[in-house]
């Protein structure tokens, strides 16, 4: 799968990382509900970083569509709250 990070680029993700991620777009989501700015910063980083970690980069010049699109470490948690679908950010 290909995610963005908004305003950092793309990384390709296999499928079975989806199980670790989908733990911390639950614990997002939960914080977002709750109104908990700390948790929120906390958790995003969090699950930002291990799309870094987990994923390969793709090169700048790649064009590739992206299947899922995440917000940048900066987003505020008005602006997540938008890009929520019903399961949070990470669809399954």
């Amino acid at each position: 799968m290909i995610v963005r990070i908004m305003g950092e680029g793309q990384v390709k993700l296999d499928d079975a990382h989806f199980i670790e991620l989908n733990k911390l777009d639950d614990e997002l989501l939960e914080e977002m509900e709750s109104g908990d700015e700390e948790g929120f910063r906390r958790t995003l980083g969090a699950l930002l970083d291990a799309v870094r970690r987990m994923g390969t980069p793709l090169p700048d010049d790649a064009l590739e569509p992206s299947e899922l699109i995440l917000p940048a470490p900066g987003a505020s948690l008005a602006e997540v709250r938008e890009m929520l679908s019903d399961g949070g950010l990470i669809p399954g």
